[in-house]
């Protein structure tokens, strides 16, 4: 009896083991915890950069961490990743060089600002980005000292190593819609009506043809914690996709599928990429317009009416009060 006892655990053992294994980041090294995050921040070799903005780091950040927006600094006016010469500048000035080892993080509530930067970072071939998992608020979470105590570095150089491969030009995307290429996987990280049609943002909504699946960015992390969900719990989202194969993933601005090329990253697929133009280039293309699922256009007659009745009824609202002698209302 003791030795079927015995027998069990050991097999027991041998299953928690195999399936920790099964289960594990294939790329941990790109994920970092408070203390992992706590034991490099004093290290010359290592920056910690706040990516949620200056307004969020002013109000308390990780101690020695240095700012920057990554989601509006390190790309244009249209949400475009800027030029490669223009990011090492910008880079340059913050004081991160190619040597050092970069921390990106944000909190639960803006990670995509993490992802965005972490993505630009790999893009432009910083091959030691790592990315804050749970970032301020995990660090909060475990106790570890905030500061608003602002932080700079001395200027340094960077020089882009650009890798082509992680950046999905809309050129590619068409072929993917045409079925002229076959080989490539897509994955749309917006909502589930964004994806139907149902809820648009561009003069046209559905989604591009060829399109493997819809997995909302939301649905693959914790909201209060800032957390991504462990691999196993990924796996049941990416699990039926091969991961040998290229994999792109897309939004509205090329934002939240940052978060969606970071954990395609982590979890080993070969050649992931972002669709940086997303469907703020691709919804509004109508001279020719790219193919669409689900198409359904923005009701432009609907919204010049609308605009109309908003009109007429803030004449009618400024005529009652002078009728009733009240003071015009402040413009804001």
């Amino acid at each position: 009896m003791k030795g079927k006892t015995l027998l069990a655990m050991v097999m027991m053992v041998a299953f928690v083991a195999v399936s920790t294994y099964a289960y594990g980041w294939a790329n941990p090294d790109l994920l970092m915890n408070p203390d992992d995050v706590e034991k490099v921040a004093a290290k010359p070799d290592w920056v910690i950069l706040d990516c949620r903005g200056k307004e969020a780091y002013e109000k308390g950040h990780i101690p020695g961490a240095i700012v920057l927006d990554c989601r509006k600094d390190l790309r244009d006016g249209t949400e475009r990743v800027l030029k490669p010469a223009a990011l090492e500048k910008i880079l340059g000035n913050a004081g991160i060089s190619n040597d050092k080892h970069v921390v990106v993080y944000g909190d639960a509530k803006q990670i995509v600002h993490a992802s965005v930067g972490f993505w630009i970072l790999e893009y432009i071939g910083h091959d030691k980005t790592h990315f804050f998992d749970g970032g301020l608020t995990e660090w909060k979470a475990a106790g570890k000292p905030v500061t608003t105590e602002p932080r700079t570095l001395p200027p340094a150089t960077f020089k882009a190593h650009v890798v082509p491969s992680r950046y999905a030009p809309t050129e590619e995307i068409l072929k993917i819609a045409k079925g002229e290429t076959k080989s490539v996987q897509v994955i749309d990280a917006r909502t589930e009506k964004e994806y139907n049609g149902k809820e648009s943002r561009s003069l046209r909504g559905g989604h591009i043809p060829n399109t493997n699946i819809n997995v909302s960015h939301e649905l693959t992390y914790d909201k209060r914690t800032g957390k991504l969900l462990p691999e196993k719990f990924l796996e049941k989202f990416y699990g039926n996709l091969d991961k040998s194969k290229r994999t792109i993933g897309l939004c509205q601005t090329g934002s939240r599928s940052t978060l969606t090329y970071l954990q395609l990253r982590l979890m080993g697929f070969k050649d992931p990429a972002n669709y940086d133009d997303s469907w703020i280039v691709y919804g509004n293309s109508i001279y020719p317009p790219y193919p669409v699922e689900n198409e359904q256009w923005i009701n432009l007659e609907g919204l010049v009416k609308m605009s109309a009745d908003i009109k007429k009824l803030k004449k009618e609202i400024e005529d009652l009060r002078k009728e009733l002698k009240l003071p015009p209302k402040e413009a804001h």
